[in-house]
C-alpha cells in the first residue's frame, strides 16, 4: 500500500522504530479500508499543552485529550468542492496525538505504550475516513474495526 505519511514529532520523543511501526500500521489500516494508493495524511505528536489548545479552539473543551483528527474530506455547510482536482492525491487530513496522554493511558489500561500509540493512530485514521462514535451503534462498529486492525498487526492488549 502506497500511503504518503508526514510524521511531525514536536516532542522529540518518538523513535524511528516507533514511527516505522506506525507507518506499517497505517498502511495496513488503509489497505483494510480500501483507501486509494498515494493518499496523504499527517500525524503530529504533541504535548498536553498543545493538544489542550487545539481541543479548546476546535471542540470548546478546556482540557487535554489523547487524539484529535482533522479530516480534509468533511464538507461543511456553505463549502463547495474544488473542480479540476481529480488527478491530485487524496488528502485524508491530520491526526494529532498527545504523547503524554498516550503514556498515561497505557499505564491506566495496563498495556504497552506502543500499543496505546498504535490504538490512537488507528483511531485518528478511522476518524479521517468518516468513522465516528457519537452513538452506541457507531461506537461498536468503529471500535471493532480498530481492534481488528490492531489484532491483525499483532498489537493486542
Amino acid at each position: 500500500m502506497n500511503l504518503e505519511i508526514d510524521f511531525i514529532d514536536e516532542t522529540d520523543s518518538v523513535t524511528e522504530e516507533q514511527l516505522r511501526l506506525l507507518e506499517e500500521l497505517l498502511k495496513l489500516a488503509a489497505e483494510t479500508e480500501n483507501v486509494e494508493g498515494g493518499s496523504e495524511l499527517s500525524v503530529t505528536f504533541v504535548t498536553n499543552e498543545s493538544i489542550k489548545e487545539l481541543n479548546m479552539a476546535y471542540r470548546g473543551k478546556d482540557s487535554p485529550t489523547d487524539v484529535i483528527s482533522f479530516a480534509m474530506e468533511e464538507m461543511g455547510e456553505g463549502e463547495t468542492e474544488i473542480a479540476g482536482v481529480e488527478n491530485l492525491p487524496r488528502m485524508l487530513g491530520d491526526i494529532v496525538i498527545s504523547i503524554e496522554m498516550a503514556e498515561k493511558q497505557a499505564e491506566e489500561y495496563g498495556h504497552s505504550y506502543l500499543r496505546e500509540l498504535g490504538f490512537l493512530t488507528v483511531h485518528g485514521f478511522l476518524h479521517l475516513l468518516g468513522y465516528d462514535h457519537m452513538n452506541d451503534e457507531d461506537e461498536k462498529r468503529m471500535f471493532k474495526k480498530q481492534e481488528d486492525i490492531l489484532k491483525s498487526y499483532g498489537l493486542e492488549r
